[in-house]
């Protein structure tokens, strides 16, 4: 009988294969008392590890971008090489190694994890992912310190076909992703990791399915067993029967099928049956997701989140560097809107664990964080707008609350803008300047940002979060985060009839915007505008080639009335039907 073990699935899909169990490296070291002549020696062979896992990332690195590694990959490896020259990760290591006259990788792994233990206090999703980057760079130096550095793949046997093998980890690092480049792996499971993880990232790049998040996949699951994933539902069955494989086998030609079938609708206007047009974007991480993005018919990018440049180093990235990136999305798109979001994190993008705040998501972060920082708000605006010269480009901003944050940010684009004239550097004068609605504040007093900015886009990720008060990274109370609880619905539909009043176009971004099952009740409420995670864009349009908004309308009035949030699952489900 078949075992079932639940993840999170990342990349949809099912795969039918072996097993291939990735060596896992043990950072269960021992502490070692060293004599006092011995510390300079044991600080040598510290820095020297420290340095050869240097040398291998940028090794890595050149090697890789002659080869054309895509862009994303290659950032992590800049990541990991970021940490390596942190202070906080290496130097105080060395410090304790003559303090304590301790081993260099017990000095190591006990700083490693304080700093572990310091991200997972984080609530950002992305940077709190970022520990498990901490984890991996440790790993590869305590694998130098010990003499166990080894090629991943080496226990690949001759004649196997990869596409038959199913990729089984704790964990998967950026010098494992860079590994896979010129393998054909059938899927990825992880026992760690989340939605913006390394294998994450590779997976949904690939179009293959994968899960994360399984804890004791490895321990469960046998070198070679045999395993059915299903990416679309995060589940893992180990050793099933023939009749369970034979189903699995024809769910996956059905989703080949139904793949092949949304694919047709690429190149088809989203317009419901009542012919209401209406507009699909993309959500992207990094200037490579925009081909994605357009092979799954994005008319544009509604969210193009900037961390990624901020994070895959130890300092911010210069005016040329945002230009650059930001300038490579906007051609790719081409003649379509981009909107890139301004940093979108807090003071606890660095590594030092000082400035860590005790609750991230209500502190120094966003808008809050960009305009106590002048200089650098300034060069990221200078970038979007000068990438404004290749296509349209949108500019967003994050965290609005209060109507001085839109004035002060106004006056920020304006000596922007001043500062390119006086440097003649060319830019689109007329470039939008948006705002993000995910507190609760700003869309009850959403008018003030109508009369000031050109679009709005509602976050409901976080709107959903703040209005409930609910911490998403919280498994204890994850289970009340709510998209149909009646105040969340209240917030959006308020938000999108007063612009839709003032004639202010609005989008939602967030998970909302990708969910089919709620596209229908969308579409009702008002929303013209849907930016997605490019792998959803296709159901969604699907829906929409079915909707007729005037009959939805109706409906969906009836259903904001309704109070109980049992009863709004009820009437969404009658919708639903109703409709297919």
């Amino acid at each position: 009988m078949a075992i079932a073990i639940h993840g999170l699935g990342v990349s949809g899909g099912i795969a039918i294969g072996r097993a291939l169990l990735m060596s896992q490296a043990t950072l269960e070291v021992s502490h070692l008392r060293i004599p006092a002549h011995m510390v300079a020696a044991e600080q040598r062979r510290f820095d020297d590890a420290v340095e050869l896992v240097r040398e291998e990332f940028a090794a890595m690195k050149a090697t890789h971008a002659r080869e054309g590694v895509s862009p994303e990959v290659l950032a992590l490896i800049e990541l990991h090489a970021m940490f390596l020259d942190d202070p906080n990760l290496v130097e105080t290591p060395h410090a304790m190694i003559a303090e304590r006259r301790c081993n260099a990788e017990w000095a190591l792994v006990q700083q490693m994890e304080l700093l572990v233990e310091q991200f997972e206090k984080i609530e950002d999703p992305y940077l709190s992912e970022r520990r498990h980057d901490v984890v991996q760079v440790v790993e590869r130096v305590v694998k130098e310190l010990v003499g166990h550095a080894a090629n991943p793949f080496e226990k690949l046997k001759k004649g196997v076909k990869e596409e038959q093998l199913i990729i089984v980890a704790h964990d998967l690092s950026p010098t494992d992703v860079i590994g896979f480049k010129d393998h054909h792996f059938a899927a990825f499971v992880t026992d760690v990791g989340g939605a913006t993880s390394h294998t994450a990232i590779l997976a949904r790049s690939l179009n293959i399915p994968a899960i994360v998040g399984l804890s004791n996949a490895r321990a469960l699951i046998r070198d070679e067993e045999l395993i059915i994933i299903d990416g679309t539902r995060g589940v893992v069955l180990i050793d099933p029967d023939p009749r369970t494989i034979e189903e699995f086998e024809l769910r996956k030609k059905q989703l080949g099928l139904e793949r092949n079938r949304l694919l047709r609708l690429k190149n088809t206007p989203a317009t419901t049956l009542d012919n209401v047009p209406i507009q699909l974007w993309a959500n992207i991480e990094m200037p490579g997701d925009v081909n994605f993005a357009l092979e799954n018919g994005a008319d544009g990018v509604g969210l193009f989140r900037t961390e990624f440049l901020f994070l895959k180093r130890g300092d911010s990235p210069d005016e040329e560097e945002q230009y650059e990136a930001y300038k490579k999305a906007v051609i790719v798109m081409g003649g379509r809107p981009t909107t890139i979001r301004t940093f979108d994190l807090g003071s606890d993008k660095s590594l030092d664990t000082s400035r860590i705040p005790t609750n991230p998501a209500l502190g120094q972060r966003a808008i809050r964080q960009s305009l106590t920082e002048p200089g650098m708000f300034q060069c990221q605006l200078r970038a979007i707008l000068r990438a404004s010269q290749h296509g349209p480009v949108k500019m967003l901003i994050p965290m609005l609350s209060h109507l001085h944050q839109i004035e002060a940010v106004l006056d920020a684009v304006d000596q922007a803008k001043t500062s390119l004239h006086q440097d003649r550097l060319k830019f689109d004068p007329n470039t939008e300047v948006g705002g993000m609605i995910e507190i609760p504040a700003a869309a009850l007093s959403v008018e003030m940002f109508l009369k000031r900015l050109d679009f709005l886009s509602i976050g409901t990720n976080d709107l959903i979060q703040y209005t409930l008060a609910i911490d998403r990274m919280d498994e204890q109370v994850s289970g009340l985060y709510d998209p149909l609880h009646p105040a969340v619905l209240m917030l959006v539909a308020h938000t999108l009839s007063t612009a839709s009043k003032a004639g202010v176009p609005v989008s939602i971004c967030g998970e909302m915007a990708g969910d089919p099952v709620l596209t229908w009740l969308l579409l009702g409420m008002g929303l013209r505008i849907f930016s997605a995670n490019p792998t959803h864009i296709l159901k969604v349009k699907e829906r929409i080639l079915r909707a007729d908004v005037e009959a939805l309308t109706s409906q969906a009035r009836r259903m904001l009335r309704l109070g109980d949030p049992r009863k709004l699952q009820e009437a969404l489900a009658r919708l639903n039907e109703d409709k297919d």
